[in-house]
């Protein structure tokens, strides 16, 4: 009786957990409905949004242009005249780049560090600052030591200034004892207390300051300059890279492997650390990995069956390796082997292996080397060699940078001809320390011979300023485009980014990297054909090497650049997935309201940002793809580099070839009604500053 009271009694418990059970998810499920509709209901919003913007934008844009627009009549073709002064004017994304580095790589390695003493608790201080930040929690633990021991101190009594609004600044601070004010415009932001960092900034490149930071009491701080920062970032990184290429060399098996593969197997080694007695492999197990020993001591052991002992075969140490044959196909381990003490291993596994070992083919560029094209070229060059600057009428300004103008010109005796005139400031590209990068873009656009590239077709150089003579394309900025349509669809987005990946293609076959692109840098020939413009940051860095200073637009920089660990042509496949983004949704996936806050979003990756709906599933698998934190994991940055782009599924029956012939229809085709038709740009107005100070000191012979 009591056995059934308590079963049936138990019986009852259970259904009414049941139910509750069922009322739970269905209550869940109400939840998620609503989400979903609210979800739902704001996407809408969001549309709505945006397309009243477009629609405001466009009537802004339409009565400025009536306004501004007369027919010359003679030509046909429509010129504007100035608006009025109050007229906003559209703001640009401004590139950044850091002065060149003083620091020669191949010499860094031998560069001894002056490190200061600390007491425990202030080692311990720094080091827990360092871990706190957004930014320097991302450095690896020995670089995080490093510049904790290189940190030198500064004290500062009440009421001075650390940190001045306007001024020029290369220092990063920890606080150690006191109180600090922030403030901006006069205006108080917040207190700083013991145990944190400021000033971070100024260490990826120079920058003026933001805000002003005053001591409140008498204060410690400990400080280091950019300088002795990427001193220790690149040596850091160049010794390990170093280290693990020559462990990579002294495998039988990867000996005959070119330099470049070896030194992408470097990057995408991974270290793993192992105590006294674990075991790294067992005998009898299956395994794709490979190991080679950069620190410690292990032991290789048999057992001839399994009721046998273990029989210790050899030692190994470092430099050596074992695993080798998981990496052609799936290894049966024959031996066990365990660490003896505190052992470190590089490891790579298999799938790893395969993705980076294979010709890195060459993209198929025969079209622009062929016997016809070379003649077409040669006879180009001698025409424009004849064309000097007293030959062209300027027209109107089409586009305004950091350093420089671009005017609509017309050649003098050909009506029929227009091209853009580049100008910049000769004294202005002095002060900035950009003559490198200037040089750099004039070689490498007078060889960039692709149809998705601005042609360059002369250089002109004066007292004051150097002159690049480029190609006409008259069909306006994608940027512009993309701020009137708010966003594209994936058709566009497809048409738009093939034609950037034919550029990068064109590039990266040649050991050149590209380093800002972006919408603002991507403009329209007259059939609505995509080309890549500005080269300010191009750079020839060959194939497998790496370059170090900090270039390009916040939004759109790669991890290994604001890190510091020096970059290659993948950081412009990491960019390529940001644009992808942009087109697709309207804006970049990473944005913060200052450059600081825009690179630590970066560093947290590409998988904390949502993805808005729109964003179809093969696209949000591209985009992931191509930022990938680990450069060499990246697509387009793997054995048959950017031939894997294009055969990802997204690119699912694109008709590559005839976007490369021209014979497929551009999905906008601008109205381009003549040579001098500037109607698809904004308006700017004339150049009223004063003319430079002449500039000869002759860093510029060669342009």
């Amino acid at each position: 009786m009591y056995l059934y009271m308590a079963v049936s009694k138990s019986a009852g418990t259970l259904r009414d957990l049941q139910l509750a059970l069922q009322l739970k998810i269905e209550e869940l499920r109400q939840r998620d409905s609503l989400i979903d509709e609210l979800e739902l209901e704001l996407d809408t919003k969001d549309d709505l949004i945006r397309q009243l913007q477009i629609e405001l934008d466009r009537h802004r844009s339409a009565s400025q242009h009536t306004a501004n627009t007369v027919d010359t009549g003679s030509t046909g073709a429509l010129v504007q005249t100035p608006a009025a002064p109050d007229e906003p004017q559209r703001i640009k994304r401004q590139a950044i780049s850091a002065e060149p580095t003083a620091l020669d790589p191949s010499q860094l390695t031998g560069v001894t560090l002056k490190s200061y003493c600390k007491s425990k608790e202030s080692s311990e201080l720094i080091q827990r600052a360092l871990m706190d930040n957004d930014f320097m929690k991302h450095l690896e633990h020995g670089q995080i030591l490093t510049i904790m021991d290189c940190m030198h101190p500064t004290s500062l009594t009440k009421g001075c200034c650390v940190i001045q609004e306007g001024d020029d600044g290369s220092t990063v601070y920890v606080l150690e004892e006191g109180m600090v004010e922030v403030s901006k415009q006069g205006k108080k932001l917040c207190n700083i207390g013991p145990g944190k960092v400021f000033g971070e900034l100024a260490i990826l490149y120079n920058c003026t300051r933001t805000a002003t930071v005053t001591a409140l009491t008498d204060i410690k701080l400990w400080a280091i300059d950019r300088q002795g920062f990427q001193t220790i970032m690149m040596r850091t990184g160049l010794i390990k890279h170093s280290q693990y290429t020559d462990f990579l060399r002294s495998v039988p098996s990867f000996q005959s492997l070119p330099e470049d593969i070896l030194s992408k197997l470097a990057d995408v080694l991974e270290e793993t650390h192992y105590s006294d007695c674990d075991y790294i492999i067992r005998q009898g197990a299956t395994g794709d990995t490979f190991f080679i020993i950069s620190e410690g001591q292990v032991k290789v052991s048999q057992q001839n069956s399994p009721s046998d002992e273990q029989v210790t075969v050899k030692t190994l140490s470092k430099g050596d390796w074992f695993g080798e044959q998981a990496l052609k196909g799936e290894d049966v381990r024959t031996a066990s082997v365990t660490a003896v003490g505190n052992v470190t291993c590089l490891v790579i596994d298999r799938e790893s292996f395969k993705q980076l070992i294979g010709g890195l083919d060459d993209v198929n560029n025969k079209q622009y080397d062929s016997d016809e094209v070379k003649a077409k070229l040669q006879a180009e060059a001698d025409f424009f060699s004849s064309v000097s600057l007293s030959d062209l009428n300027i027209i109107c300004t089409l586009g305004m940078g950091g350093f420089s103008r671009v005017e609509l010109v017309q050649l003098k005796n050909d009506p029929t001809r227009s091209f853009a005139l580049k100008v910049l400031k000769k004294r202005h590209i002095l002060d900035t320390s950009q003559q490198g990068h200037i040089l750099s873009e004039r070689n490498i656009m007078m060889e960039a011979h692709s149809p998705f590239i601005i042609r360059l077709y002369r250089t002109f150089r004066d007292s004051k300023y150097l002159y690049m003579l480029l190609e006409a394309c008259l069909g306006g900025e994608l940027w512009t485009l993309l701020r009137d349509r708010g966003s594209f669809d994936d058709g566009i987005t497809r048409f738009y980014t093939g034609c950037v990946i034919e550029a990068l293609a064109f590039l990266h076959s040649r050991g050149i990297i590209y380093r800002d692109l972006k919408p603002e840098n991507i403009i329209l020939d007259h059939r609505g054909y995509a080309k890549l413009v500005d080269f300010g940051f191009a750079k020839k860095v060959g194939l497998g090497k790496k370059t170090w200073t900090f270039c390009g637009t916040p939004e759109y920089v790669a991890p290994e650049i604001i890190l510091n660990k020096g970059h290659d042509s993948s950081a412009d496949c990491w960019s390529l997935g940001i644009l992808v983004f942009e087109l697709l949704s309207g804006s970049p996936p990473f944005s913060g309201s200052d450059p600081m806050r825009t690179y630590n979003i970066i560093l947290r990756g590409i998988d904390m940002i949502e993805f808005p709906k729109k964003i179809t599933k093969s696209a949000a698998n591209l985009i992931k793809r191509l930022c990938r934190d680990n450069p060499s994991e990246r697509l387009g940055n793997q054995k048959n580099g950017v031939k894997d782009i294009q055969k990802h599924k997204w690119f699912e029956g694109f008709n590559w070839d005839g976007l490369r012939q021209g014979t497929i229809d551009s999905p906008f085709t601008p109205t381009v009604e003549g040579p001098l038709d500037n109607s698809n740009f904004d308006y700017f107005p004339e150049d009223t500053d004063d003319p430079p100070p002449d500039e000869e000191s002759g860093w510029d012979l060669e342009f």
